[in-house]
């Protein structure tokens, strides 16, 4: 296997570069809600947003995690503080993507 590129990934996303019948795979099933395709919708949701602060690995955790309120926003963010406006922003487009 060769590694291409490198870039941050979400459970969900994953899931599409793995067999379907891995153990790898059916451990990643246990802990996400989110599917494939509605993870890779959720993070055009978010890069849309355009709140620089938000990075990629941001992004990422976001989708794992479906963080439902500001303090597990800020669990995400711990190296950079999002005012309540960037908060909701993120809350609504994960709100709208469940």
């Amino acid at each position: 296997m060769t590694i291409k590129n490198s870039e941050s990934l979400s459970m969900p996303e994953v899931e599409e570069y793995l067999d379907k019948s891995s153990d790898l795979t059916k451990f990643i099933k246990k802990f996400t809600k989110e599917t494939p395709k509605s993870a890779v919708e959720m993070r055009k949701e978010i890069e849309m947003l355009d709140v620089m602060k938000i990075k990629p690995e941001h992004i990422s955790k976001i989708i794992d995690i479906l963080p439902e309120n500001h303090e597990d926003i800020n669990k995400i963010f711990t190296d950079v503080s999002l005012d309540d406006e960037e908060s909701k922003k993120i809350l609504d487009a994960v709100k709208s993507n469940k």
